[in-house]
């Protein structure tokens, strides 16, 4: 059930209202949005609890992971209280906390094949919040052949990296037009080379700007990589083209 703007919810959405780029309108389609996101560790943390305190109107959770003491050092969703819980109780719990308007769907499964198809299909944005390349391919096939928009972010050591993808933009690259899928299936896990705690709070956050920037009408950063070293504090934005001969999006 969509929320609606009553008295109490344009007092907890008055900031955004005042912003001439969202408004009234821009925060009803948050509030009717439905948004997939897979993953509720690291990048999910901070995305979630974005996108909840925002309004959007139902968040899906995807992740097949419990709570375990290493994850608190980075994942800000969990807390001592939940350890051995499932990821996605845990988060649920934390964003009922915050916003309990927003309807919640639990997922502790790994998604794939028709099933990842079936659930990306039946959402407006999907945010790919996962750790391992095997993943994101599978993620980004099933985003091109629904023709739903992709916010994805990757966070190692002291690098992430974040873009967004939409096919429904003819200009548009995929996922796969950037980082084809051959090779190794995995790009290093924080359990293998470590990460800086607060730079999956980064990339995680500013995977939340441009959902809720799409979701609430205005045009996200596409044909674009971000990248950011959290060692010597920059950013680099790098131009990336569609791949006309890219096996997964090609053909449109």
């Amino acid at each position: 059930m969509t929320q609606e703007l009553n008295d109490a919810a344009l007092l907890r959405y008055s900031r955004h209202i005042l912003l001439p780029e969202i408004d009234i309108d821009g925060q009803q389609r948050l509030l009717a949005a439905r948004v997939l996101v897979v993953g509720a560790g690291g990048l999910g943390a901070p995305a979630l609890l974005y996108l909840a305190s925002a309004g959007v109107g139902q968040l899906t959770l995807v992740d097949d992971d419990t709570v375990e003491l290493t994850n608190l050092q980075r994942q800000i969703i969990h807390d001592m209280g939940t350890l051995g819980q499932r990821k996605v109780d845990s988060a649920a719990a934390r964003l009922a906390a915050i916003n309990p308007d927003v309807q919640l769907r639990l997922l502790a499964e790994r998604l794939a094949g028709e099933r990842l198809v079936t659930e990306v299909a039946a959402h407006d944005l999907v945010l790919d919040c996962s750790d391992n390349f095997a993943t994101r391919h599978a993620i980004n096939r099933a985003c091109v052949a629904a023709r739903v928009p992709l916010v994805s972010g990757a966070a190692v050591r002291f690098s992430g990296q974040l873009a967004v993808y939409d096919v429904r933009d003819d200009a548009s690259p995929c996922y796969h037009c950037l980082f084809p899928d051959e090779g190794e299936a995995s790009d290093g896990p924080c359990a293998t080379f470590g990460v800086l705690a607060p730079l999956v709070g980064v990339i995680g956050s500013l995977q939340a700007v441009e959902a809720i920037k799409l979701l609430a009408g205005r045009r996200p950063a596409l044909g674009q990589l971000t990248l950011y070293d959290a060692l010597d504090g920059s950013f680099r934005q790098l131009k990336v083209p569609r791949d006309p001969d890219c096996p997964v999006c090609g053909q449109r």
